[in-house]
Order: structure tokens, then sequence, then C-alpha cells
């Protein structure tokens, strides 16, 4: 039988890993941006059987390298423009690490306090952080709680959302078929996988439009869905709103859904994934107008741009007891003192999987790290860079500009004069498929307005001006070389 790693070993092998990261923070920049393997090659170069016997650590590392290296996309890389920013800070690294040490099941307060305490602290700590309205903080009946995703969160406030409309009977009973979902075209698709996981379904799931221009969801459509849907006999019951969504970091005015909401008696979620965090910035905290007005629940993800690495959701309540109403089951085998004393929190009752990692550990070290200032110098930089990219691509002939980018998200597109739509569409896919080939940066595309644009998303911890210039100037020159092979054909 393997002897188990002594400390000794681990102090060794611990520290060849440390500066395992350490260089690879150093080199990233080598790396292609986007993996070069095929499909299947990773996989055929790992054994199909696993060793009879234990082996030395250091073939662990040496096929690190050899293996699984070939099959990384380098999130971290700062040419990375993909997506949103995953960003994997020194601090969050090491409060990760210290998680994994501690090995903490953090269910119950009882089965570690501090895992629970210290959560309830750092959730708290960042709604001061945003500036987000009084009623979210645990020292009234809200709170907030770390989840893995926005989807969870999301996941969760359905349930929560269900349990208030139905009076508790939806948990009891089942769902009657009656129940009803609000979203736009440019919501995440986690809330329709939601309505599926809940028993909602998709058919109860109304598409509400949205302003042209802007892509923000319409308050007057919205009030109009909802009251056909009552008169219909069916149950509004949860609307979600968006700021800054996936595909072009759209807006949703939440002030006036809250309004509609508030008027039909419907829960008002706030999914902030990407966006919700810029409001560290005093100048950004117009993106949470409304919320201290109409929102029952509100996510964002430090995961995202607050240099907090995956995973790590915030969500507040403003009222936890629809939330533990819906949520919380205690058996026999669960029961302690702390929990039917009524003085903690057992965070098992705010999410859908029994057993949660100690994340909070990492919000810690990265908040205690950086300060306030240095979040916010961050953020700053990300929209910085974004709006000097936003001047580069307006000021260039033969590009553009979708208007609607106030963080760090630009959208943009070639013109392809002289194409049909369709296919100037093709072009635009084929012009991002050569620059992520290339491996200099990754890109990603969206729809908007019926036209095919690139996204690209800026915030990664290394990412510079100098970056930035050389991605858009390998643009340009990929896009004039696609209309001169156009030309010659």
């Amino acid at each position: 039988m393997a002897a188990h790693m002594t400390p000794e070993e681990f102090r060794r092998y611990g520290r060849q890993v440390v500066d395992w990261i350490a260089d690879y923070q150093e080199r990233i920049e080598k790396y292609p941006v986007l993996s070069q393997a095929r499909p299947g090659e990773v996989l055929a170069s790992l054994p199909v059987h696993p060793p009879e016997q234990g082996e030395g650590y250091e073939n662990v590392l040496a096929d690190l390298e050899r293996i699984v290296m070939p099959g990384i996309t380098h999130w971290q890389h700062p040419s990375f423009f993909a997506y949103f920013p995953a960003n994997a800070s020194g601090p969050a690294i090491l409060g990760d690490l210290l998680s994994a040490g501690l090995g903490v099941q953090g269910m119950l307060w009882a089965t570690s306090p501090a895992c629970t305490e210290l959560e309830t602290r750092m959730a708290d700590w960042t709604a001061e952080l945003l500036g987000l309205p009084a009623k979210f903080r645990s020292d009234g009946p809200g709170g907030g709680v770390i989840e893995d995703s926005a989807s969870s969160a999301a996941l969760v406030a359905i349930l929560a959302a269900l349990e208030r409309a139905s009076g508790g009977r939806a948990g009891r009973d089942g769902l009657t078929g009656r129940h009803t979902l609000y979203v736009s075209s440019q919501t995440h698709s986690s809330l329709e996988k939601a309505a599926k996981i809940t028993g909602i379904g998709t058919a109860r799931v109304r598409t509400v439009d949205v302003d042209p221009a802007t892509l923000a969801m319409d308050p007057a459509h919205l009030d109009a869905l909802i009251a056909e849907d009552a008169a219909a006999g069916l149950v509004p019951t949860l609307v979600c709103a968006t700021v800054g969504t996936t595909s072009t970091t759209a807006i949703d005015p939440v002030a006036a859904v809250g309004e509609v909401c508030r008027r039909h008696g419907v829960w008002l979620h706030v999914d902030a994934a990407y966006a919700g965090v810029a409001a560290v910035c005093p100048e950004l905290r117009w993106l949470n107008d409304g919320l201290a007005e109409y929102a029952d629940s509100y996510a964002t993800n430090p995961h995202k741009w607050l240099l907090t690495n995956f995973d790590c959701n915030l969500l507040w309540v403003a009222d936890r007891g629809p939330l533990t109403g819906a949520l919380s089951i205690l058996p026999e085998y669960l029961r302690n003192r702390a929990t039917e004393s009524g003085e903690v929190i057992d965070y098992r009752d705010w999410q859908i999987p029994l057993g949660r990692r100690f994340r909070a550990l990492k919000l810690w070290s990265v908040i205690r790290w950086y300060g306030a200032e240095g979040l916010r110098e961050h953020i700053r930089t990300g929209v910085a860079l974004a709006q000097r990219l936003a001047g580069w691509i307006r000021d260039e002939p033969g590009f553009v500009l979708f208007d609607h980018h106030p963080l760090s998200l630009v959208c943009f597109r070639p013109a392809w004069d002289g194409l049909p739509e369709d296919e100037a569409d093709a072009a635009t896919l084929r012009l991002m498929e050569r620059l992520n080939a290339s491996g200099d940066l990754y890109l990603t595309h969206t729809k908007a307005g019926g036209r095919v644009l690139l996204r690209m998303a800026i915030g990664a911890p290394a990412t510079r001006e100098e970056h930035v210039r050389s991605a858009w100037r390998r643009i340009v020159e990929e896009a004039r070389a696609i209309e001169r092979e156009a030309a010659a054909r």
C-alpha cells in the first residue's frame, strides 16, 4: 500500500507547484492563447488504465507539461479577449490553496463556524464595496451567500420566488403548471435552463421585447405580458433583469422593470454577473439604479472581473425567508444544538447541494491584498482600455462600432462594403477563426441587430495597452487581407 504524502514531502512538492505556477505566470505570453490541440489529442496521450502502483509526484509535474499544457486555453493570457475575464490573481490562488489545505466542508455553522462567519462578513464587505442597498446586509432580514456561479444564483432565486408566490405550496405539493418567468432575448441562457430544472418548463418562459438600439428590456411589453398571463389565470413569478448582458453588456432599466414587478407582485431578480463588480468604482454606481427600491435578489461574479478565481458568485436577497423556506431540509443526522438555537446561519439552506467549499477564504485574501483602492484601479484600467479601443475602431475606415460599450466589452465588425449581409457575416466569422488560429489573441462573437459582431472583452490582470493595441493591429491587418483575397477572386 502506498504511503500517504508526509508533511515534509508535501512541503517539497508544494514548493515545486508554487514555483511552477509563478513560472507559468511569468511565461504565459509565450503560449498561443487558444489551445492548438485537436479533438482527442489529450485523451490519446493519457494511459487507458490507471497505474497499479503509486509513483512520485515528479512524474505528475512532468506530464502536466507534456500532456496537459498543450490542451490548455490560457484564460489568464493578456491577449485573451473572449467571453468575459476569468481573473486568477495571486492572493486568490493562495486563498484557494488554504481552503484546499483545510479541507473544510462548510454545510453547517457547526461543521466549521469560521467558514460560515467569514462568508457572512465577506458578503457584507462586498456589498459595502459595491455600494449595494442596506437591505442586502446580514444584520437585517436579508443577507448574502457565495454560490458557485450566477447560474446557481438564478436557480435558487427562482425557487425562492416560487416559495413566495405559492405560499410554500410549490415546494410541498409541486408546481401546478401555472407559474411563469420573464426574460428578454438578451438574458443569459441559465434562466431557461433553470426553468427546466425547477419544473416550470420552457413553455412558461416569456420573452420580453428589447429596445432595438440598446437591447435593453422594454418595461411596457413586460407589463403587457404579465397582465395577459394574470388574466389567463397564470401566476407571474419572477422577472430577470440583467445589468451587463453576456452578448453586448446591455443594461436593463431596473427601476422601470422593478416598478412593473411591484405593481404585479412579482419577484425581481437582477443578474449582474459580469458588470456588477464595476460598482466598486463610485463613478460606476449608476449600475445599481433601482436595486434599493425594487430588487428581491441580486447576483454578481467576483470570479469574472474582481480578481478572484473561479468559482465565486455572490447572491444577495432582501428577505432570506423565502429562500431558506424553499431549500431547508433537516434530516436527523444534521441536527445540532447551534442550528436548533436559531442563532446561526446554515448556508446549506441557501444553495442546491448540501456540501460547500470554503470559498470565502479567497475573497478575503483578495480584498485584503488589494483593498478598495486596488480593486477600483483594476476595474478602471479595463474600462479605460476598452474606451481607447472603441476610439480606434471608430476612427478606422471600414469598421463599424456597436455604440453601447459602457464598461470593458467592445463589439464591432468590419463593414465589408459591397457584400450581402449573409456573406459579410460569414467573412466576419472567417476573420475571427483566422485570428484565433494564429495564437496571437482569442475573440468570440455575438449577433446584434441581425448582424455578426466580434466581441473584445478586456480585464485580465496582465493586459496592458500594448496588448490591446497589438490585437487591434492584427484585426485590421487580417481584415484587409481577407478583403484583398476577395477582390482577387
